[in-house]
């Protein structure tokens, strides 16, 4: 775990603008972003990578001790540099975190230590936990919670990431019988042992990471006992909720000891906050590991009859209302690149990928339906696993790679789809940032597949450290930022526009759906090695003169049929 440390400012006069650092906790890296009030340029930055464990299939886990100590290491490598640009650490007034939603941690409130590694979002491990909770709803149906949390049952969501670390975790329930027990997502995590930890730290969280729990209602803005009853998982094992911008305490440990932190977003909200999508109709995608897709409802909560998740977008003070949004989450996005490169190896380098992508004018019909671990927003099918179709004789792999693009935008088409019919109307153009905006080919696909302008973010800027230090800055007792007024240094765009017609776009799009039909149904519950083992010993045992091969099956003489 080494740190990176960008100083990207040449300013050397003595200060006094006020500094927003901002702490960011992602799914593959730590990063620490220092800004001056009111400016999107970032004066500091610097990074850590997060090492992922995958002890199974499908499973995917974070030591947490690991993520606490590369916020701490990027923090400290950061601060060198602001030093070196002849600013102080005394000139930070606020500190806001940003971080991975719905992964989800288990802690001992009387030693600090984890109960189990962090399981990150995207672990889909819980399918039978999912599975019990289906049972005790009406007619089994994965969206009967949604008027009161806004999200479908799925492994996707934290409490079925606690429910299985109680099922499945000794020193969890152990814990948890004697009251020692923290759960929470890695927002809480970090805050906790940032202000001090067993000796005082704060637990809690806001609105926006509490809102993809399951766990609270989506209109009182608390934890819910209807809801926790259905898990089984009381609310006194979790923290409190409070809003998205506020000063909550203090850090108590160096370099930042006595500096605030005065606001927590989620990653997409906080990307959100970023883009200024502060109007209801407005709307972001960001394009990273996954693919998420966010639009501004206002104060109204929509309940999405069309596979969607309603959530809240931001709630900016004690005092300030609530504002909701409609998300639509894709599981697999640039993770499908890195399979491409890592899996399959047809390219030496991600970044190689739009290059081999544009020496085809088309995928030659071709379609990849890259559902690694289920489908997400719209479908919520866990079943569903990858699939590429279409396939001939002259498919290369650079009609594959271009496929795995055309994925992506596909993915994207299906949530804008499900937002209009949500909420009567279409967007006009789309707000992208994130790693995997800076293919030019991705973003021009993007905009022909689903027939709107896309306007790409200046990739130099990350949105979700930008947005959580607006957030940060804003804060009441802080108040260096006014949310209302437009930055010094505006965000530039570039935008991407339509190349196609009505026609074609919908027949591209109407065979994606054909694809996605057929990944469809393909996970079933495994059998154990052991039972697997067991069979094939007694299978093997038997001599095959005992064995007549039909078109069904194996046929036992003795009677027994085994299909």
């Amino acid at each position: 775990m080494s740190a990176v440390a960008m100083p990207v400012s040449s300013n050397t006069s003595s200060r006094k603008e006020p500094l927003i650092g901002a702490i960011i906790e992602g799914t593959e890296e730590a990063r620490f972003v220092v800004y001056k009030a009111e400016d999107t340029d970032e004066i500091v930055s610097s990074s850590v990578r997060i090492t992922q464990i995958c002890p199974r299939e499908g499973w995917l886990e974070h030591d947490p001790m690991e993520l606490l100590q590369a916020v701490r290491q990027c923090i400290s490598c950061g601060l060198e540099d602001l030093e070196r640009l002849n600013y102080g650490i005394e000139d930070i007034v606020a500190i806001g975190i940003s971080n991975q939603r719905e992964t989800t941690i288990a802690w001992d409130s009387s030693t600090g230590e984890p109960l189990y590694n962090a399981i990150v979002w995207s672990d889909i491990r819980a399918d039978s936990t999912v599975d019990q909770i289906l049972n005790k709803v009406p007619e089994n149906n994965k969206n009967a919670l949604m008027t009161l949390c806004g999200l479908p049952i799925s492994p996707y969501f934290s409490a079925l990431k606690m429910r299985w670390l109680i099922d499945n975790v000794p020193s969890v329930r152990r814990a948890i019988r004697e009251q020692r027990c923290r759960f929470g997502t890695v927002d809480s995590w970090l805050v906790w042992n940032l202000t001090g930890g067993v000796r005082g730290g704060l637990f809690i969280t806001d609105v926006t990471n509490a809102s993809r729990t399951m766990l609270m209602n989506i209109e009182s803005l608390q934890w819910d006992p209807v809801l926790c009853r259905y898990f089984n998982i009381s609310s006194h094992l979790l923290p409190e909720i409070r809003s998205s911008s506020e000063i909550y305490g203090y850090i108590t440990e160096e370099p930042l000891k006595g500096i605030p932190i005065s606001a927590i977003l989620g990653n997409q909200q906080s990307s959100l906050v970023g883009e200024r999508c502060f109007k209801e109709g407005q709307a972001k995608s960001t394009y990273r590991k996954g693919c998420f897709l966010v639009y501004n409802t206002g104060s109204s909560r929509v309940h999405s009859t069309h596979g969607l998740e309603t959530t809240v977008a931001y709630k900016m003070g004690k005092n300030a209302p609530a504002m909701y949004a409609l998300e639509g989450s894709v599981a697999v996005a640039g993770s499908a690149m890195k399979w491409l490169k890592n899996n399959l190896n047809v390219v030496k380098e991600v970044s190689d990928l739009e290059t081999a992508a544009a020496d085809v004018p088309s995928t030659g019909d071709v379609y990849f339906v890259p559902a690694f671990s289920g489908l997400y927003a719209p479908y919520w099918r866990k079943d569903a696993r990858g699939i590429i179709c279409g396939l001939t004789q002259f498919t290369t792999k650079n009609h594959i790679i271009r496929a795995a693009l055309e994925a992506v935008c596909f993915q994207t088409r299906d949530i804008l789809e499900a937002m209009a019919k949500d909420c009567g109307h279409h967007l006009t153009k789309l707000q992208v940032d994130g790693k995997m905006t800076e293919n030019r080919l991705l973003m021009q696909l993007q905009a022909d597949l689903c027939g709107i302008p896309v306007e790409r973010t200046c990739t130099s800027v990350r949105m979700e450290a930008l947005g959580v230090a607006m957030a940060a800055g804003q804060a009441e007792g802080i108040n260096v930022w006014d949310l209302e007024k437009e930055p010094e240094t505006p965000v530039t765009h570039d935008a991407f526009i339509p190349s196609t017609n009505h026609e074609e776009r919908d027949a591209r799009y109407s065979k994606w759906k054909m694809a996605v039909k057929r990944s469809l149904g393909w996970a079933t519950t495994k059998k154990s090695l052991a039972m697997t083992d067991e069979r094939y010993r007694l299978l093997s045992s038997i001599p095959p003169s005992w064995f007549l091969i039909s078109s069904f099956g194996i046929l036992v003489i003795s009677g027994e049929f085994e299909r």
